[in-house]
């Protein structure tokens, strides 16, 4: 596609104009910084169990002395044989921020499903360092509007980033859908990340994606915030690369993949 080419002089003046609009940007996203944190917190009062490399733990546990905890909800059910490549991707650029949350009072933790052995081998695999935790038989998932039975798939009893949703015929992946995927020329791609996972469309999508926020006062956990869909774009790294790139994300579909997977053949 053809672009625009002009003089340095032609490009500083764009560039400053450009610059006024990314600088209102920033400041419209420090106010809004400053509403999630103006939420209301809501107090914990359910005994969550969650089973660790080193045992069963608690949710006052994965906070290991900080007052604040950030869980990442990670697409990895319980049949599943391998971890959500998109959400492995979001979290290959989280990994190494840890250690500084960790160093400003923030904890971090993963929590997913599946068994905690499963978990443990794909974070192997992957050469990540942070806690992985298993949620596996609580009501953690459910709760957090991150896990949904057959029957609510079914009934449309799924409520997720906040929208209810039509009974499923064809399951959409994080607010897009097939047909808008199809629109863009990939045949199938919700088909095609599931069965990376080794499942079908129906039982990879009853797991989804999302970011909590908690904080410990006087013993006390309260949730403070949570994000789903869209909602994480924010830290999904590669997209924030991607769009200061002089093509942008110039998708017109699933292209990305577990990172020890570029150069297979698909």
């Amino acid at each position: 596609m053809a672009h625009t080419i002009g003089t340095r002089e032609e490009w500083r003046t764009a560039r400053l104009d450009l610059l006024a609009q990314e600088k209102a940007l920033t400041e419209r996203g420090d106010e809004l910084a400053r509403q999630r944190q103006a939420l209301p917190w809501v107090r914990i009062d359910k005994d969550y169990r969650f089973d660790t490399a080193g045992g069963s733990a608690s949710l006052v546990d994965l906070f290991k002395g900080r007052s604040q905890l950030l869980v990442y909800h990670f697409m990895f059910g319980p049949d599943y044989t391998a971890g959500c490549p998109s959400c492995s991707a979001i979290i290959d650029g989280v990994d190494g921020s840890v250690v500084h949350l960790e160093n400003h009072d923030v904890a971090f933790a993963v929590v997913s499903r599946a068994p905690i052995e499963k978990l443990q081998a794909y974070r192997q695999r992957m050469g990540w360092r942070f806690d992985w935790v298993s949620s596996f038989g609580s009501d953690f998932n459910a709760d957090f509007n991150i896990w949904f039975t057959e029957e609510q798939q079914r009934q449309g009893g799924i409520e997720y980033n906040y929208r209810r949703e039509p009974p499923a015929v064809i399951e959409p992946l994080a607010g897009k859908t097939v047909q808008e995927w199809k629109a863009q020329g990939s045949e199938g791609p919700v088909a095609q990340i599931a069965a990376t996972t080794g499942t079908d469309v129906a039982t990879y999508t009853r797991e989804r994606p999302g970011l909590s926020a908690f904080v410990l006062e006087d013993g006390a956990v309260y949730h403070t915030y949570s994000s789903y869909a869209r909602g994480l774009d924010g830290i999904w790294g590669m997209y924030q690369w991607l769009d200061r790139a002089p093509k942008g994300r110039n998708e017109a579909g699933i292209w990305w993949r577990r990172h020890d997977e570029y150069g297979r053949a698909r």
